[in-house]
């Protein structure tokens, strides 16, 4: 960007010493925040769009509160760079997202002034309830404010936390950040009440006419504010939702107004029990690209932050993302077979459905911010006769568990459950990384779970699903594949039978789902030095493929596996329980991830640190090589 000169930026190291400012300076302190994280982003890839949009809020709530002690709580945490930056981070904040630097979401272990730590959405208000009953237990005097926005408002635990709330009649302030946005555009009946509620050109007329002529009689306007409940009763019908739940409801105010939401969140301090300040923003606030193009600049990547030009790195003839040819693959299918519909809890652009989504709209459903209710709603779909494939970020489907258990499994209904994302995913760490799914969905009574090699085998498992009966689940990550050509003839493959790749006499390799492209090469190298090795691509986690499993019990004394997920429960152990449970006496060495939590970083440097990547397979078979040669020459 054109060289910056910036006043107070620098001088800023805490939100003490934001209180030194005077508020007709915030104004210019939020464009030097806005600029920084403009310039870091654009070499840095991160979340740009929701913190561009917050940063006026930001520096208001650390301009009022007294954080650390005052607590704050951000919901999923896509806005939070400015508050990172406002609290002591600044000189870190170009270690975003990298490994061993800061996450790009608040962690209560990286600072004081992360109260809460979140990734996933809607978490925030039950949080910041939490937090304020313990702290009226303990009788310590604080604020506490939880931050949502309007998509993870949506999220049913957002509304249990509401509920709660109201009852409890806690100090609470939850803050509505509404930029009719989370990663696509919101949608559902919620975006539509909240769309009646800031342009009754009436409530507002009045309310702003009001407010207005008060401001220089603050012990009346908080008077008034104590009465708004009837005066907006009467106004404003509309209104009463919040107010249905005991929440004092306050606004909607300009959320890029920054002198006049420290006046506001001055004023909110006063009152007691639960409030809820409606708060408007511009998802991508002051940077033109972001603005115009919200889905997009979500998280761009690289780009020119003078020009807003995106620097795509994609060369020609490289293999397509896995999402993609979900994406195209299901318009086929839907084409061939009008059962099949598409289902996404607030991800089409990112999961992809959007591709049929733009040709077949009404068979089409984005259900908002609730993986819950989209595998129920898709085992109502399938009770009646139609095949829904239901897509849903692995990390995020660990919130259906129940739903699959109880509304697909139980029923044996026909719910093809894609779960994007799944394995390690990078940059956005411990909440996103999809590596539950596998042990989580294992015991699961009529589950299929399979998991493909490279995109031709994703075409073939969902062509595969649409020809059988009961629920199917299919998991592939994040990102690109390996193979150029995947537009192929689709193939109908047996259930339960995965492929060897590799014949050998020494050590079997067993993998399943791209992993198994490392497993490949890891195996091509032993057999350069002369061991022979079997490798197998199991495909099918449930049910195993056991003729392949008894062949391999038979004829081989050291077995290794690789899965891009958890250890304990997984594959791996899935298949030392089938040897065990037939009498084999094989030795099995599982890859996969142990038991901790993997930080952020790429997902490069996470397999390699978890001992799966190329070479952590390779080092494996050579040791599991060379133990079996020293146990064979001391017998």
């Amino acid at each position: 960007m054109a060289a910056f000169e910036y006043k107070y930026l620098d001088q800023i190291n805490s939100p003490d010493d934001l209180k030194k400012l005077q508020p007709d300076e915030l104004k210019v302190y939020c464009a030097e925040l806005r600029h920084f994280i403009i310039e870091q982003l654009a070499s840095n890839p991160g979340h740009l769009g929701s913190s561009l949009g917050v940063i006026e809020l930001t520096v208001a709530l650390h301009y009022v509160l007294n954080t650390p002690n005052d607590k704050l709580v951000w919901d999923v945490g896509h806005q939070a760079y400015a508050h990172k930056i406002i609290t002591g981070r600044r000189d870190s904040f170009c270690t975003n997202r990298k490994l061993g630097g800061l996450s790009g979401f608040p962690r209560m272990d990286e600072s004081p002034y992360d109260a809460f730590g979140v990734g996933h959405s809607s978490t925030s208000i039950s949080a910041a309830l939490g937090i304020a009953v313990a702290s009226a237990l303990r009788g310590e005097k604080r604020e506490v404010v939880a931050v949502i926005g309007d998509g993870a408002m949506t999220g049913g635990l957002a509304f249990e936390g509401l509920n709660n709330a109201g009852a409890s009649n806690a100090d609470l302030l939850v803050i509505l950040n509404d930029n009719r946005m989370s990663i696509d555009p919101n949608v559902g009946a919620l975006k539509e009440y909240l769309l009646s509620i800031t342009t009754s050109k009436r409530y507002n007329q009045v309310k702003s006419h009001a407010w207005t002529h008060l401001e220089g009689v603050p012990k009346l306007r908080r008077a008034l504010q104590k009465l708004g409940n009837a005066f907006k009763g009467g106004m404003l019908q509309q209104s009463n939702l919040f107010e249905s739940f005991n929440f004092r409801y306050f606004g909607p105010v300009d959320g890029h107004n920054v002198e006049a939401l420290v006046r506001v969140l001055s004023d909110l301090k006063h009152i007691p029990g639960p409030k809820l300040l409606h708060v408007l923003t511009v998802k991508g606030k002051g940077y033109q690209p972001a603005e115009e193009h919200q889905r997009t600049w979500h998280a761009p990547g690289l780009f020119n932050p003078e020009t807003g030009e995106r620097i795509v790195k994609a060369k020609p003839g490289e293999p397509p993302r896995y999402q993609d040819v979900f994406g195209e693959t299901l318009l086929e299918l839907a084409r061939q077979d009008d059962r099949i519909v598409g289902i996404t809890p607030a991800m089409p652009t990112g999961s992809s459905l959007n591709i049929m989504m733009e040709q077949m709209p009404d068979r089409c459903f984005d259900v908002g911010i609730a993986e819950g209710h989209a595998v129920t709603f898709s085992a109502g779909l399938a009770a009646d006769g139609l095949v829904p494939f239901c897509n849903i970020y692995s990390s995020f489907m660990q919130r259906a568990y129940d739903n699959v258990i109880h509304d697909v499994a139980l029923q044996g209904l026909h719910v093809v459950m894609c779960l994007d994302r799944a394995g390690l995913v990078g940059e956005d760490g411990a909440t996103h990384h999809g590596v539950f799914d596998l042990a989580g969905l294992l015991p699961v009574p009529g589950l299929t779970i399979a998991s493909p090699l490279n995109e031709v085998e994703l075409r073939n498992l969902m062509f595969t699903a649409t020809k059988t009966s009961g629920p199917f689940v299919i998991r592939y990550p994040r990102g690109k594949g390996v193979i150029s050509d995947w537009k192929r003839l689709m193939e109908l493959l047996p259930i339960g039978e995965g492929q060897v790749l590799r014949e050998g006499n020494e050590i079997a390799l067993l993998s399943i789902g791209p992993v198994g492209n490392d497993a490949a090469w890891a195996a091509e190298q032993m057999v350069a030095e002369g061991v022979s090795v079997l490798h197998a691509d199991l495909r099918f986690a449930k049910p195993l493929d056991e003729k392949l499993l008894h062949r391999i019990g038979r004829e081989f004394s050291q077995v290794v596996t690789v899965e891009d997920g958890v250890i304990e429960g997984g594959v791996g152990e899935a298949v030392l329980a089938f040897f065990n449970a037939h009498g084999y006496s094989c030795r099995v060495t599982s890859l996969g991830i142990q038991d901790r939590f993997i930080p952020h970083g790429t997902v490069d440097q996470l397999k390699a640190m978890c001992g799966y990547d190329r070479q952590g397979i390779l080092q494996t078979l050579r040791k599991v090589h060379s133990m079996a040669h020293e146990t064979s020459e001391q017998n």
